[in-house]
């Protein structure tokens, strides 16, 4: 059986565990995607789109509220990860250094990491902390999803698209997305499919 036949698809994520430390993840072997992005940028509900399960990842208008690193297994060798949001301040010094060091952590040595999803709100584009992340990791592809679309108007995304891909690698792939109205989730869902299937996947 090929690799593409036994890939399975993003509908079958089912919850598998909640880690506030590395080791408390599953085994690192197998592939998985990590959902990354500011607090309130709309990880959750991306994840929950591109699933097609509305309740799998708790979504929530409060900014921080994903306090732990949220493991959805697709099957035994295939995983999803949602990720603590950064750049919240309005909580506690001590828990916001923690989600920090346990991004970077998880960024640097998660060898099973294949590819990144992340989440950046279109009206406001890609924030500093956003380009650090993706320059550190160039070795891997990256889908850039401009979350709130239905926001703006077809010219003004492609305006933003336009102005977001001068500030990132090459890794890169940009596209606009609205977990609201769907925009951009058939396709936002085949290009995570395509990482989970092949490492060296490029935009």
């Amino acid at each position: 059986m090929s690799v593409r036949a036994a890939m399975p698809s993003l509908h079958s994520a089912q919850f598998v565990a909640g880690a506030t430390k590395l080791r408390d993840l599953p085994a690192d072997q197998g592939r998985e995607i990590a959902f990354t992005g500011r607090s309130n940028a709309g990880k959750s509900s991306a994840l929950n789109r591109l699933t097609g399960h509305t309740g799998l990842a708790r979504v929530s208008k409060t900014p921080g509220r994903t306090q732990q690193l949220n493991v959805f297994a697709l099957d035994s060798r295939h995983r999803l990860v949602d990720l603590p949001g950064y750049g919240y301040a309005k909580v506690p010094e001590t828990l916001r250094q923690h989600f920090a060091q346990l991004l970077t952590d998880y960024l640097r040595s998660r060898r099973s990491l294949c590819g990144l999803v992340l989440l950046a709100d279109i009206r406001q584009g890609l924030k500093q902390e956003d380009q650090e992340l993706v320059r550190a990791r160039s070795d891997i592809p990256i889908l850039v999803l401009l979350s709130k679309a239905d926001k703006l108007g077809r010219g003004a995304q492609r305006m933003q698209v336009t102005a977001v891909a001068r500030t990132v690698p090459e890794n890169c792939y940009i596209l606009p997305f609205s977990a609201h109205t769907g925009e951009g989730t058939d396709e936002a869902r085949a290009r995570v499919e395509t990482f989970l299937r092949d490492r060296s996947a490029a935009p």
